[in-house]
């Protein structure tokens, strides 16, 4: 599918995954309205980098926490662009262990209001532009948390929170493909452990021992962290190359899920 000069909504575009699909729709021609609310100290990055792409882009400041917000979010991007043909949901809250320790209230708040709650938000807001698209997509951001639990090498990178709030992300995914169709496409990402997320470049990563990091790794079939740019991929697969996908989830995490079990070789049998 030809992207170019639709408009795109990127959450959560400040830096790593949510920053680099920005500027992949960029340079596909895509004009992108980028919203961050943390790491203001990144801006200054985020607008060099946008404006050496020579394509329409806004950026907006909006805490998604804040729920009567979103929908003037949403309307500065209709009155910028006149319309909205993209919506990747990019929005999380971390949920390390290691990081935050023994729940509090307002951990678990904190992390179902983003994981989740500000995703069902967005799309609300954003349906009636992306089905007045009559080609709209969504991208759902989710983690494997939500398959894993807080289990085996994972336990100290997801808490239980954050596990339930990306099964729930599932869920929705399902819904709003029906809600959308046919209109609009709705899939999902599961990620597993990225560079930006839950992975090396993390100051979570940094509070685990050398062999708590290896024992991850080896969890891992293909022995290393995702990148931004395998993610990237596939945003670009689910935009462009799959007209015919929706309510889908794809799983894009190098075989963690798999990984743990071994195969035994073929018993020679009895005949």
């Amino acid at each position: 599918m030809k992207i170019k000069n639709k408009v795109a909504l990127v959450l959560g575009a400040i830096k790593g995954i949510g920053k680099g699909i920005g500027l992949a729709l960029a340079n596909e021609g895509v004009k992108v309205a980028l919203n961050y609310f943390d790491w203001e100290e990144s801006i200054d990055e985020l607008k060099k980098d946008f404006a050496e792409t020579d394509v329409e882009h806004l950026i907006i400041k909006t805490n998604l926490l804040e729920t009567e917000k979103i929908q003037g979010m949403v309307r500065k991007v209709i009155d910028r662009f006149g319309r909205l043909d993209i919506l990747i949901n990019n929005i999380e809250r971390g949920g390390w262990p290691v990081v935050h320790g023994k729940y509090m209230q307002e951990q678990w708040d904190l992390e179902m209001a983003t994981t989740l709650r500000a995703k069902w938000w967005v799309f609300d807001s954003a349906l009636p532009y992306l089905k007045a698209s009559e080609n709209g997509i969504v991208i759902n951001f989710s983690s494997i948390a939500g398959i894993t639990g807080r289990s085996g090498p994972a336990s100290l990178i997801f808490n239980d929170g954050y596990a339930a709030a990306n099964r729930g992300i599932s869920l929705l995914t399902e819904t709003w493909a029906r809600i959308g169709a046919p209109q609009v496409r709705v899939n999902e990402i599961m990620l597993g452990i990225f560079e930006t997320r839950h992975g090396e470049k993390t100051r979570g990563w940094e509070l685990l021992s050398k062999t708590q990091q290896k024992s991850l790794i080896n969890h891992t079939l293909l022995e290393r962290t995702g990148t931004i740019e395998d993610a990237v991929n596939a945003v670009l697969f689910v935009v462009k190359d799959a007209p015919f996908m929706t309510g889908s989830i794809i799983k894009l995490d190098g075989g963690y899920t798999l990984g743990g079990e071994t195969v035994q070789p073929m018993p020679e049998g009895i005949v």
